[in-house]
């Protein structure tokens, strides 16, 4: 099941893939911009445990769905008109990266997703508190070390196959153009 670092390696792979990111490194504004999309589903946990004490009470319904990626992905899109500080993302990416959460559960998990929402509604079963919730972000982070290794080496593969000089965890890559 992923969890936030599963879903935010995701979506930077995903960010990887669906722009032509020419700069030479990625700002700290911009990844935390992206890590936010990317989780940005789950925050039906947080309203859950809010509002019911129960993580589970709303996950999987209306966020993972299809119209949440559309409304959140042109809303994100337009953030950056309200603070120099937000980064200025197309409509098409945000969308594409919210919508790799959903794509991920659906595919990692064996729950159901309300992609179709409001024509079809799953919900997650079961009940998730405080500590549940605390204890599966910060110390089950492990289960998600299959998804990150696999998003990097898929953020190394297609930053080779753009073929542009880029930083990566701090070291430059560049690739050599081929000769005869």
């Amino acid at each position: 099941m992923p969890l936030p670092m599963g879903h935010t390696a995701i979506g930077l792979a995903t960010y990887e893939l669906s722009t032509n990111n020419n700069s030479k490194t990625n700002s700290l504004k911009l990844i935390i911009f992206l890590t936010i999309l990317a989780n940005l589903p789950d925050f039906d946990v947080i309203f859950g445990l809010l509002i019911k004490w129960n993580g589970n009470a709303f996950h999987r319904g209306p966020t993972h769905s299809l119209i949440f990626a559309l409304i959140m992905g042109f809303l994100a899109s337009r953030a950056w008109k309200l603070s120099s500080q937000i980064p200025r993302i197309k409509f098409g990416v945000c969308f594409l990266i919210i919508l790799s959460h959903v794509i991920a559960d659906f595919f990692f998990t064996s729950s159901p997703v309300s992609f179709f929402w409001p024509i079809e509604v799953s919900w997650s079963s079961g009940y998730s508190g405080w500590g549940d919730v605390l204890s599966s972000v910060f110390f089950q982070g492990f289960q998600d070390a299959g998804i990150i290794i696999g998003s990097a080496i898929s953020i190394i593969l297609i930053r080779l196959i753009k073929g542009h000089q880029q930083t990566l965890f701090g070291f430059k890559i560049r690739q050599k153009p081929l000769t005869k």
